[in-house]
């Protein structure tokens, strides 16, 4: 994939791949030398599962990571997906050390050793047509709210971990014989299909490199997706050819939200938002205004502000926030591959 001629800043990769790794923890230390070392910016996850992230750079420096971890026979087979943005979408470069590297909640789901049928974004659009296929988004509630593929059940899930619950409660195997699902790059449905198939469901689709790999390569004339697709970065969202969408982002509860939404008497930047300021209690909204103070502080001085707002819809204590900020692929998996 090429940029733009003016758009060439940074290159921006998601990646990942389910594989044992038993010395994860070992991992750590190195690869976070070498992603320094060649000056990206980012986050990856590692456990005991495998690996996953998104890191943004000069090309040759993103080169020099996936070339490290290609060293390790382990990573052979590695996923990732490239788009291209005019800033750092990422404010510093983390690699962390997770249970999982999307979170599910359910023991003894190996995508390694079972998973479904990959359906290329080619193959994609015959499924979504096809009466007889049922079609699920297993994205979360507010990346569903912005686009999806036409006539995609959405769960309404809040997180990746009610994924499973929600499938027991509503989907059986005698009635839904045939079922294809999507997320934003893959990785969620590595999980989700290898769960169904453990439950007894015999034809189980998912779309290979997820809704980004699909809208860099089909044609917006051919597309079945309406909307567009929320990413866990600075864009916010992408339309096809995975250019900068028109969604900005509240940052006190991580939604996606419009210019019209910016202009309702609910919005303050950094404070709340149309979706959130219901729950704003009097001490959090005193926090998110002081916070709000220090970035705008820090941009007047031509400084960059570190450390998101915390975690919206959530009652927990801030600790156990910022645990929860970086764990998977939805807001349990913020900047991960999706």
């Amino acid at each position: 994939m090429t940029p733009p001629a003016e758009k060439q800043e940074r290159l921006v990769v998601a990646l990942y791949r389910f594989v044992t790794l038993e010395d994860y923890a070992e991992l750590k230390a190195p690869l976070l030398s070498v992603c320094q070392h060649a000056g990206l910016k980012g986050t990856l996850l590692l456990a005991r599962e495998g690996i996953n992230g998104t890191i943004a750079g000069t090309r040759s420096g993103i080169q020099s990571v996936i070339d490290w971890l290609l060293q390790d026979t382990r990573f052979t087979g590695l996923d990732w997906k490239e788009s291209f943005h005019t800033a750092d979408p990422f404010h510093r470069m983390k690699v962390k050390l997770k249970r999982e590297i999307v979170t599910m909640g359910v023991d003894d789901i190996d995508p390694s050793v079972c998973v479904g049928r990959y359906a290329t974004p080619a193959q994609w659009n015959a499924l979504v047509d096809d009466p007889e296929c049922l079609i699920i988004d297993t994205r979360n509630d507010y990346e569903v709210a912005i686009g999806s593929f036409r006539g995609a059940v959405n769960p309404s899930t809040k997180s990746f971990r009610d994924f499973p619950q929600w499938a027991r409660d509503n989907l059986r195997p005698g009635e839904h014989k045939k079922i294809a699902m999507f997320c934003t790059g893959g990785i969620r449905c590595e999980k989700s299909t290898s769960f169904l198939l453990s439950e007894g469901f015999t034809e189980v689709w998912h779309l290979k490199g997820g809704i980004l790999k699909y809208l860099e390569q089909i044609p917006e004339s051919e597309s079945r997706w309406e909307g567009e697709c929320f990413v866990f970065d600075s864009r916010v969202a992408v339309n096809h050819g995975l250019a900068k969408g028109r969604f900005d982002q509240c940052y006190a509860c991580r939604h996606p939200i419009t210019e019209e939404e910016k202009a309702s008497r609910h919005y303050e930047k950094g404070v709340s938002c149309p979706h959130c300021y219901a729950q704003l209690t009097e001490d959090r909204e005193a926090r998110l205004r002081e916070r709000q103070k220090q970035v705008d502080l820090a941009a007047r001085r031509g400084q960059q502000h570190i450390g998101g707002p915390p975690p919206a819809r959530q009652q927990k204590p801030a600790r156990q926030q910022k645990k929860a900020a970086l764990h998977g692929e939805t807001r349990d998996d913020i900047k991960s591959v999706g």
